[in-house]
């Protein structure tokens, strides 16, 4: 069929979800049409219809069949258990309350939620799922809109796993450079050089410091400044017509009357949390490696199990939904055993309320899976393999690192995974790279430039995991999310390329774009950006006139 068709499905699903604002429908269309398509090589247009149903329900279950998708889903469903415990407890009203006291205005809250977002680097889920319901609260309180909480989530997710030493991540993309570099005939130090590519992770580092800008400097603009203008003002954290991604049973969840409200319990389960997360990404991953066939590697870790190199290679190869699952399960056992000795609740009640927990995110699973099987149907259909033939093509040296860029971007937004955007253009940009120019840095650039538009098409896309997520963890609607992210995001995303790829490829050297692009960000926050606080005053001296 002509390549330009297999961009039907995600442009179907996009447009759709913003025309009638129903993620779920917008999905299940866009799986339709992909299947449709695909049906159509076999069978004629009539016949195709049948086929495109059945080859939909295919895609669902292959997606649910995917134990690393199973693993994701169940970890959200027992996250959401979790929280209606320690909710229903006290315990995330009391930390709310505590962080309140240190959070005293909305700048100080804001910060407070990026502070905690670069603290769970280790994953990105994991960071979506524990800072949401945490600081949600108190972002409430402070009045912050849903949406400036779910971007802050969201943008201190995988742009911080996506270059932290030690991630979920890291073992991922060091075994994309190990094997592109193998395909051109060398053996590098992969971990090395995706150290090497930190300084050219622009937007991973922009978009972080634009958050602190935002909020030290109470700017705003585009579509973010309606939604916290609305929020300061009126007090609606979240517009009207708003559906929040998350049900009535766990936003009615408020802690049982008469209890003696403890931060303690809400620390303890959360903090079990993160610890069994540790020990799992630790325990996944040795065994995962002990398993295998790398002896080196193997004698390494068995004489040195906790140096950071072992830490590195294990976290890497660990595998982080199962662990997530498992650490949320446990976590919640936990949770329920405090609940019953305390007597704030009965087993009964206490498996009740975990329940409802569950129950409140049944949408979110929905949403992910639909998701899963638009992103194996674009699979299928080469839609990746047709934009990098389109966007590519012969250019100038220093156009290249842009356009690795861009082209990440592209397709990360179209398929809603960062993960498989780098899988797809790794091995074809390293040998392009490499052919242009075998200078270590331009190598290192373009390289950094495949894994940053990876993630910045991912954290734009609707139809992204980590997006949904976040705005699932800070209980906001989720394409008002997408909505007031995407400008933002945008902006982040042009400065990356005038004032970091662009300058860096024509030999400026990195440290001068960095600085580039953090004046950049500062002038659109300071001179485009307007004065949230300012017009929070003059609506109230108009009310009193």
């Amino acid at each position: 069929m002509p390549g330009f068709l297999t961009l039907l499905p995600p442009l179907v699903a996009i447009l759709l979800a913003f025309r009638t604002k129903n993620v779920l429908l917008s999905l299940f269309v866009g799986v339709l049409t992909g299947t449709f398509l695909l049906s159509l090589t076999s069978h004629g247009f009539i016949l195709s219809f049948f086929y495109a149903f059945l080859g939909l329900v295919d895609k669902i279950l292959a997606s649910l069949s995917d134990t690393w998708n199973a693993g994701v889903i169940l970890q959200c469903l027992a996250i959401g258990g979790l929280i209606a415990v320690v909710s229903k407890m006290g315990g995330a009203k009391a930390i709310a309350e505590s962080l309140s006291k240190r959070a005293k205005s909305a700048k100080s809250a804001q910060l407070i939620t990026w502070l905690l977002g670069i603290l769970v680097f280790f994953d990105d889920y994991a960071n979506s799922l524990i800072v949401g319901p945490i600081m949600r609260p108190v972002a409430d309180k402070m009045k912050i809109s849903r949406e400036k909480l779910s971007f802050i989530i969201d943008a201190t997710a995988a742009p911080i796993a996506g270059i932290a030493l030690i991630s979920t991540w890291v073992g991922y993309e060091i075994s994309l450079i190990k094997d592109g570099y193998a395909q051109i005939g060398q053996d590098v130090n992969a971990y090395g050089m995706f150290v090497s590519t930190i300084p050219y992770r622009f937007y991973n580092i922009f978009i972080l410091i634009f958050i602190v800008l935002t909020a030290v400097l109470a700017r705003e603009f585009g579509p973010m400044l309606e939604a916290e203008r609305r929020a300061r003002i009126l007090g609606k954290v979240i517009a009207d017509d708003a559906k929040p991604m998350v049900s009535n049973e766990a936003s009615n969840i408020e802690p049982k009357e008469g209890i003696k409200l403890s931060i303690w319990n809400a620390i303890v389960p959360i903090g079990a949390l993160i610890v069994f997360a540790f020990l799992g990404f630790y325990y996944s991953g040795y065994t995962s490696i002990m398993a295998g066939e790398d002896k080196e590697l193997i004698e390494a870790i068995k004489n040195a199990p906790l140096s950071f190199n072992s830490i590195r290679e294990i976290f890497g190869a660990s595998d982080a939904s199962v662990v997530l699952f498992q650490s949320a399960l446990l976590a919640s056992i936990i949770a329920i055993i405090m609940a019953v000795s305390q007597r704030i609740m009965t087993v009964g009640e206490a498996i009740d309320t975990w329940l409802e927990g569950v129950k409140s995110l049944v949408i979110t699973g929905a949403i992910l899976l639909l998701a899963w099987s638009l992103s194996g149907t674009i699979k299928e259909l080469g839609t990746a393999k047709y934009l990098a033939g389109v966007l590519s093509g012969t250019l100038p040296k220093f156009l290249l690192p842009s356009l690795i860029f861009v082209l990440g971007s592209v397709i990360s937004f179209a398929t809603g995974t960062s993960y498989g955007t780098m899988g797809i253009l790794m091995p074809l940009v390293i040998p392009l790279a490499h052919s242009m120019s075998p200078d270590a840095n331009f190598m290192t650039m373009s390289i950094g430039a495949v894994l940053t538009g990876a993630i910045f098409g991912d954290h734009c896309s609707p139809i992204s995991d980590t997006t949904i997520l976040s705005s699932m963890g800070s209980m906001c609607d989720h394409l008002h999310h997408v909505k007031t992210q995407l400008y933002y995001s945008i902006v982040v995303g042009v400065v990356t390329v005038v004032c970091g790829y662009l300058p860096v490829a024509i030999g400026i050297p990195v440290v001068v774009s960095l600085l580039l692009g953090v004046f950049a960000c500062f002038m659109l926050v300071r001179f485009v950006g307007k004065p949230v606080e300012e017009i929070e005053i003059e609506a109230e001296v108009g009310l009193e006139e």
